[in-house]
């Protein structure tokens, strides 16, 4: 059932039994950051201090009722999600103003902006969409109020023009961005002098400048004789037994790793829905469940001030499926208890950001949330943080590198994507032989896969490039996995190929990528616009300049002005003659497109020669030969007239 969708001013009532809200804000532009905010209004509309006002340098309130969560990619772009325990708010406060900001630019840039209320199961309560932001660069999207001992939710649409500073500011929050002020320097007299009584700071208001990101060197090791003496490792991976010891020594890395390097803790803990706080993990805690123990691998608690938010873990290594039954007990444990959240870890990548790879009866996510991570993400996480992050300490920097390494290692069982499927085999046979139907079920199961490669892909570029890639999909496909499946499916069928579309920031154009089953082939390509002046052997000189490094059989087509014109030569052909691309034809190159061909293993799993590991292969090799290097068209600057020939 569809959430009731809002226009400007007008309020709806919250069910009587939700007591926890989460409020997403979301926008279409994934390259923008939008911060959300929420302050703590009392009866006059203002905030009783400065605490009260929530946002990244603060990111929850004193009794921990509002709390800032951060900002996440979608398939839509982005969204910034903030969550407010109604059942805990102060009965001081009436209003939470829900609002967001922009560093740089305006709102007029973004299009669609969008806030949902969404309540602890995940389902929607209320939407407000609005395009009719134009100069502001902060916007109040909501509020959640009080009326009558009942909550409302009431959409606004009001924008401030001075920024985060000035929205805050007119709600009675006190701003101070100012750099602190130096401490004056005086030359030391000859004498001693009676220092001065200390007097006490100034109150300072909140400063809702950013903090800058600093970053720390890995610890190095120079005094080795050779490259064959090897450091002492932090997690070792010998003498993994079993399964069971395999799925143990992993969590408690993990948990310990978390524990040491508190921005890798904020980061997995952000993606299960847990405030900013001071991070605690405790392994294979016994609960008491009737005539029998529940013992999940792992409990983790986040504390800030007098609030505590609490997770079960339960961690699948290897080939380790999770059970239905297992959470369900798990949910229950966490219902009784009050805790926040169970959350699922394992190598299942789900095809879609938010879908669980075990459904559970709903009934039993009333009071308690269920989330899913994969090890996928978790490495993600890692790999972020050393090379984009903000680890100012070389010890942390030192744990989480020899943590990373470990889950690389095949003995941690914490694989990224290596596995196709227990139907893969079946399914490639049937595509080669041209026997394969859409509505096999085997064919739709791997058509899931797929989709969760694609999602693999996205994350290993994102974590190695520092920017956030999307796998875009049809918005059709986002809330209905069911028709996702069967149109790869049907495409797959039809013509033996999986597709995938990757959106990389700054890049000339989307990278796609074809998997060729029956001609075992991976076609990597890109679009991209040609300079719209200059003649054709201008613009082919132009690319040719940029693809100095790409290897010679990558395939040049340039498509014309005149409809239905194109030409395609292969790198190597061009560079010897550029010619070749324009002879014979008519009218002007309006874009290129670059493809290269990979082989395409057809394997399930484990080699190199794996399906998945010549597609990720090809992807990463097109990336950095091809596509990296490329940059769109700059037109020169106006030139200005002869100052000589002007005067005449």
């Amino acid at each position: 059932m569809s959430s009731p969708l809002l226009s400007k001013g007008q309020n709806i009532a919250l069910p009587t039994d939700v007591e926890r809200v989460d409020i997403v804000i979301g926008w279409p532009e994934p390259t923008v950051e939008l911060d959300a905010s929420a302050l703590l209004l009392g009866a006059d509309r203002r905030v009783a201090s400065d605490a009260d006002f929530v946002f990244y340098n603060q990111p929850e309130s004193p009794d921990g009722s509002v709390r800032f969560l951060g900002t996440s990619v979608t398939d839509e772009g982005r969204q910034a999600r903030i969550s407010i325990d109604l059942s805990t708010l102060p009965t001081g406060i009436h209003t939470v103003a829900l609002a967001g900001s922009v560093g740089t630019g305006t709102f007029g840039t973004l299009g669609k902006l969008a806030l949902h209320v969404i309540d602890a199961a995940g389902r929607s309560l209320a939407e407000y969409v609005t395009a009719d932001a134009d100069t502001e660069s902060a916007f109040v999207f909501g509020e959640v109020y009080r009326r009558e001992g009942a909550w409302k939710v009431r959409a606004v649409g009001q924008g401030w023009e001075s920024g985060l500073a000035g929205l805050a500011t007119d709600f009675g929050v006190s701003i101070d961005d100012g750099e602190p002020a130096a401490e004056p320097v005086h030359d030391a007299p000859a004498t001693t002098v009676t220092e001065p009584a200390p007097t006490a700071a100034p109150a300072r208001g909140v400063r809702t400048a950013k903090r800058p990101v600093r970053k720390s060197k890995p610890i190095e090791f120079r005094q080795a004789e050779s490259d064959a003496w090897q450091p002492a490792r932090l997690f070792s991976v010998f003498g993994i037994g079993a399964g069971e010891e395999q799925e143990r020594r992993t969590t408690s890395a993990l948990v310990a790793t978390m524990q040491a390097v508190r921005p890798f803790a904020r980061a997995v803990c952000a993606r299960m829905g847990a405030p900013v706080g001071a991070f605690e993990g405790y392994i294979e805690v016994q609960y008491e469940a009737g005539d029998s123990t529940v013992v999940p691998d792992a409990v983790l608690r986040v504390s800030r001030g007098s609030k505590q938010w609490t997770g079960l873990l339960e961690v699948k290594t290897g080939n380790g499926k999770l059970r239905k039954d297992q959470l369900e007990s798990y949910l229950d444990v966490a219902r009784r208890r009050k805790y926040d959240v169970v959350v699922s870890l394992s190598n299942d990548i789900p095809a879609g950001p938010g879908e669980l790879p075990v459904q559970v009866d709903r009934r039993k996510l009333t009071k308690v949330a269920l989330r899913h991570l994969s090890w996928a993400e978790v490495a993600h996480e890692a790999r972020m943080l050393l090379s984009h992050g903000s680890i100012d300490d070389p010890l942390q920097t030192w744990v989480l590198g020899e943590f990373l390494r470990y889950l690389d290692h095949p003995r941690s069982g914490a694989a990224e994507f290596v596995d196709m499927g227990r139907h893969w085999v079946v399914v490639r046979d049937a595509v080669m032989a041209g026997t394969l139907r859409a509505g096999d079920q085997k064919a739709l199961t791997v058509a899931d896969t797929w989709v969760s490669l694609c999602r693999h892909l996205a994350l290993r570029l994102t974590a190695e490039l520092g920017v956030e890639v999307k796998h875009i999909l049809p918005r059709k496909f986002h809330t209905d996995p069911a028709a996702r499946a069967a149109a790869v499916a049907e495409r797959l069928a039809s013509d033996g190929c999986f597709e995938a579309v990757l959106r990389i920031p700054d890049t000339v154009g989307d990278l796609t990528v074809v998997a060729d089953v029956r001609t075992n082939k991976v076609r990597c390509r890109i679009a991209m616009a040609a300079p719209d002046e200059g003649t054709s052997a201008r613009r082919v000189s132009w690319l040719i300049k940029q693809l100095a490094e790409a290897p010679g059989r990558v395939q040049v087509e340039a498509v014309f002005s005149e409809r239905g014109t194109e030409s395609c030569e292969l790198l190597d052909v061009v560079r010897a003659n550029p010619k070749s691309l324009i002879e014979g034809r008519t009218g002007s190159i309006v874009s290129f497109t670059l493809e290269q061909s990979f082989p395409m293993g057809n394997r399930r799993a484990g080699t190199a020669a794996s399906f998945i590991s010549s597609v990720t292969s090809a992807t990463d090799t097109f990336y950095g030969t091809v596509v990296q290097p490329l940059r769109e068209w700059v037109p020169a600057a106006p030139r200005q007239a002869d100052i000589g020939q002007a005067e005449a």
